[in-house]
């Protein structure tokens, strides 16, 4: 195979339109694409020519040759996926989507959110001529949860800011960054002054264990754990116990597994990243040698992708250890549990830090009196129901295990946005193909629920996008009243502003071999945007 996809897609789909005969896939317009883990290549039509991994922004793709010893059971999954979808048909990829008869030419949109699902969203609507977008969001610098929430030693996965770099430099695009929607502006405002609105505000809150000590000092989120090593301004000041040998994360998603990796990394490999300095120096004086990733459910059922655990048990200098193994569960039962079946049969180096992953366990007390010193857990046990879904039972079967830090990583959940419905059970905006009424949009998380990947956020983009474009050629649309308020938050920072962060953390970030050093304070943020953009 003389090429192979190496992680998860940002669905970008530059590779699949570069490759001469059409041999990664899922591709656009088939069954998959933008909801798949990842894209294949087929080795039976591959010519070896290397367009695909020439345009791939975030360096997912490899020639088999240059495969590390960690990343050869890629080659496998490459191939395995054309036995069950051989893609016989081949869709032609210059697909031309039929062409819209409304005028767009000065059609203002306000995107509210500067993550992924924002930018991909502002990219649909300025692919149509004369159309303006102007991006909105709370803090000073963009990208939302690619900047604060993939892990620093994902650099690869980082480069799809690449792609915002580019969606920034259209004609039509604008940022109001550090601008808060329901305080410095309202929807009222941008209703009045966009011929529609999009938010793609996301979901900025985690979801609770429920259990008794969940506030205890010691206990967090991850969600918030991953904003502190990631530099999130709101997060700067945050302090997280460090000062015993093992750390507990509850749930087993991806975000987890990010989790547990810093935890146990090297702080010498860490400072070749954009991880906070802050972080760095709290990791650097860590007593953590253990991480415990917990999971009520069983192997089959675990939440992490494929690509990532494959790149977990690819670590250098940590064990990856599996526990709580289903005695019915035969090791090849899927992809995933062939992985874990492997690391089942490791034998632990002593003295290496290591990633417990145990199964058939979850959370039933958070114990101490001023601070966390343990989390008792309950055995569990599956059972099937008659739809066929697996479910955790508990038994009477506990024990405590000793820590002084829980990290719960078990979801993502939206807040309510000031002004449109809100559906509480779910999390989400109630809407319909994106759209909430002719005027009002959503996208991403807030849209659909934490769900997907980077790339998941395009095809949700393109969809609702759509659903503006309908409103606009039927005449539902409504005219603004006059040009956008630029004056309700005089330190808004705009496109211009956010270059110049940008170059200023690059430029310290080249002065320390690094790929950039992130500015933590907001103070500090603001100041680097009033200078410009020389460095």
């Amino acid at each position: 195979m003389p090429y192979v996809v190496t992680r998860s897609c940002c669905a970008d789909a530059s590779c699949v339109l570069a490759c001469p005969v059409n041999c990664i896939h899922p591709a656009p317009g088939e069954p998959g694409f933008g909801q798949a883990e990842m894209l294949y290549v087929d080795p039976r039509t591959c010519v070896d020519c290397g367009a695909c991994t020439t345009a791939c922004p975030v360096d997912a793709l490899k020639p088999h040759t240059k495969l590390t010893e960690g990343e050869l059971p890629f080659l496998e999954l490459n191939r395995a996926y054309y036995d069950t979808s051989p893609h016989a048909d081949r869709t032609p990829m210059a697909l031309v989507p039929p062409q819209r008869r409304a005028e767009t030419d000065g059609l203002r949109v306000a995107v509210v959110g500067a993550g992924p699902a924002g930018l991909f969203a502002a990219d649909e609507l300025l692919r149509h001529p004369g159309v303006s977008v102007t991006v909105y969001d709370r803090l000073p610098t963009p990208y939302g949860l690619a900047r604060a929430g993939v892990a620093p030693d994902h650099q690869d996965t980082k480069q799809v800011t690449e792609l915002f770099r580019a969606i920034e430099g259209q004609p039509g695009f604008s940022y109001r960054l550090n601008t808060r929607i329901g305080h410095d502006l309202h929807h009222a405002d941008l209703v009045r002054d966009h011929h529609a609105v999009v938010y793609a505000v996301g979901a900025a809150t985690d979801r609770r264990l429920g259990i008794e000590g969940e506030d205890l000092p010691g206990s967090a989120s991850a969600t918030d754990f991953v904003a502190w090593y990631n530099g999130h301004p709101d997060h700067d000041g945050a302090a997280h116990p460090l000062d015993a040998e093992r750390a507990v994360v509850v749930g087993n998603g991806n975000v987890a597994l990010d989790v547990a990796r810093i935890l146990t990394a090297d702080p010498d490999a860490l400072a070749r990243t954009d991880i906070s300095d802050r972080a760095l120096a709290a990791l650097r004086a860590s007593r953590v040698r253990e991480v415990v990733v917990l999971g009520r459910r069983g192997p089959a059922e675990a939440a992490f992708t494929l690509p990532e655990l494959i790149a977990l048990a690819a670590l250098d200098g940590v064990d990856v250890l599996v526990e709580g193994w289903p005695e019915d569960l035969p090791a090849d039962a899927t992809p995933k549990t062939a992985v874990l079946a492997e690391l089942v049969a490791r034998t632990p180096v002593p003295g290496r830090r290591r990633i417990v992953l145990r199964f058939l366990t979850g959370p039933a007390r958070i114990e101490g009196d001023d601070r966390v010193t343990g989390l008792t857990v309950v055995r569990t046990e599956l059972r099937r129901a008659d739809d066929g879904t697996v479910r955790a039972v508990p038994t009477d079967e506990t024990e405590t295990i000793e820590t002084s830090l829980v990290l719960r990583a078990v979801g993502y959940r939206a807040e309510p946005v000031p002004d449109l419905p809100f559906d509480a059970e779910t999390g989400t905006v109630p809407h319909e193909r994106g759209r909430v009424e002719p005027g009002v949009y959503v996208t991403g998380w807030i849209k659909r629920g934490p769900t997907g990947f980077i790339g998941t956020n395009k095809s949700c983009a393109q969809e609702t996008v759509t659903a503006l474009l309908d409103d606009l050629e039927t005449g539902r649309l409504t005219a603004p009243a006059g040009p956008p308020v630029t004056t309700a938050r005089p330190d808004a920072v705009d496109l211009d502003g956010w270059r110049a962060i940008d170059a200023a953390e690059r430029a310290e970030g080249r002065a320390q071999g690094r790929p950039r050093v992130k500015l933590l304070d907001r103070e500090d943020l603001l100041a680097a945007a009033r200078r410009p953009a020389s460095v």
